[in-house]
């Protein structure tokens, strides 16, 4: 006797069952004795997107390559062909694959080094250091005054910037 619920579709020719990217998944993990808190725990989703994507409930999930990443990093969790499951999800939803960057290895660069920037256009990482340059620059220039001579006694309200007078 088959394992294979009844109440699932099978071809009209009476071959093999196809299985819908959902039912695969959840059968899979069935299969090991897992449930999908124990799932989301360990592969960083939530258990209601794991719900969603074994409920083939396409409008409450994320489109293209967020889509391909849940249902690569679940196939390989449960062990699964990953390329296999990505066919079946392209045939659920559509082509999701990436799109490919013409222009070789220098345009991918460009796309990399867009992403990095911060909306104004200037890279993330260097705010930081040309604040950091002006304080910096600012307290050198302080101290400098100080020891000339050129603030007034009365706004050195710190001893150690009193000391800090010839």
């Amino acid at each position: 006797m088959s394992d294979i619920p009844s109440d699932t579709p099978s071809s009209a020719a009476g071959g093999p069952e196809t299985l819908s990217l959902g039912e695969t998944f959840r059968r899979l993990r069935e299969t090991r004795g897992l449930t999908l808190p124990e799932v989301s725990a360990r592969i960083k989703y939530s258990a209601v997107q794991l719900g969603h994507l074994e409920a083939c409930d396409w409008s409450r999930l994320p489109d293209g390559v967020p889509l391909r990443g849940l249902v690569r990093n679940y196939a390989r969790f449960l062990e699964a062909d990953s390329a296999a499951l990505l066919q079946l999800l392209d045939q659920a939803v559509g082509a999701t694959r990436p799109p490919t960057v013409a222009g070789g290895a220098s345009a991918a660069r460009r796309v990399v080094q867009q992403a990095d920037m911060t909306p104004r256009g200037e890279p993330a990482h260097r705010t930081w250091a040309w604040l950091l340059v002006l304080l910096i620059l600012l307290a050198v220039a302080g101290g400098y005054a100080i020891n000339r001579g050129w603030v007034p006694e009365e706004w050195l309200i710190f001893d150690w910037l009193k000391a800090l007078r010839p």
